[in-house]
């Protein structure tokens, strides 16, 4: 066992980071906005991925499927918010959340009818493949491009809700709705647009992780546990803490399979339950009133 080896592979964790980064983040914009814990999201990663390959398919190109499949997706997102989510809200909190789990699998099955049961490849762009000397060892080039998307993405997003109008209504509109609605402003359109963003990211999460894995209909089912243990962690709806929990949780699979591959699912929720016990709310999560 070298250095190098273990360097290269905290680089592998960095990368399986970014992608459960992407998913945790939609889930905790959507859980931070709307209160609503979406369960379809694991399938929605899946029908982004797919997304992305048959428009690669159609166009010939990585690139336009890395635009265009989180923008649709995203509006998908929206039709799903605007006639499925929005006639529930004031209902139970179990009404969201079983209409999501129950959508998660109509978007498998859907899938499945179309693509077939099979996984599919999803080639590598020829401009980002081959390997990257980063001076302790050779690096695979599109891993390191899904990192440096994925920063791209933070910084963006970090910009548009710390620095813009649209960040400041969004955030007032999530600690208190009630009060954005007497100013006049339309929180259920607010609420569209944050949950199309939130599908969207994860969309263009799952056209980033297809390369680095087949395209099949199951792919979200792991990766949706993967994101909840990643969004426990950081906390409910913090979107700092789906960050620093994403990178904890890949470095910590990474390194884990590299001594003890049969460990490496256990470990994340492992480290779950330790997190929980130190910090009910998860690192950056905070107390609901009253308790």
């Amino acid at each position: 066992m070298t250095v190098q080896l273990i360097a290269m592979q905290l680089f592998s964790g960095l990368a399986l980071g970014a992608v459960l980064i992407m998913v945790a983040l939609g889930l905790s914009i959507i859980f931070g906005m709307l209160g609503i814990v979406n369960f379809a999201h694991g399938a929605l990663f899946m029908v982004g991925a797919y997304a992305g390959l048959y428009i690669a398919g159609l166009t010939g190109s990585f690139w336009w499927a890395l635009v265009l499949a989180p923008v649709l997706i995203g509006l998908f997102g929206m039709l799903i918010e605007r006639f499925l989510i929005r006639p529930l809200y004031g209902r139970s909190t179990d009404d969201p959340l079983l209409l999501t789990f129950g959508l998660g699998y109509v978007l498998v099955e859907a899938v499945r009818i179309f693509f077939g049961t099979d996984g599919i490849p999803f080639s590598t762009p020829s401009a980002l493949r081959g390997v990257v000397n980063l001076g302790i060892g050779f690096f695979p080039l599109y891993r390191l491009f899904v990192i440096g998307v994925v920063i791209a993405v933070l910084l963006l997003l970090w910009i548009g809700l710390e620095k813009t109008k649209f960040g400041l209504i969004v955030r007032a509109g999530s600690a208190d709705p009630l009060i954005m609605r007497v100013l006049g402003v339309d929180i259920s359109r607010l609420w569209l647009v944050v949950f199309g963003i939130g599908v969207g990211i994860t969309a263009l999460g799952g056209v980033l992780a297809a390369p680095m894995r087949n395209v099949s209909p199951e792919m979200g089912t792991l990766v949706l546990a993967e994101a909840f243990v990643v969004t426990v962690i950081g906390g409910m709806g913090s979107l700092p803490g789906a960050v620093i929990a994403g990178l904890v949780v890949g470095l910590s699979v990474s390194i884990t399979s590299l001594f003890a591959p049969e460990m490496a699912t256990i470990v994340m929720f492992a480290l779950m339950a330790l997190i929980l016990l130190i910090r009910p709310n998860g690192l950056y999560g905070r107390a609901a009133p009253g308790l």
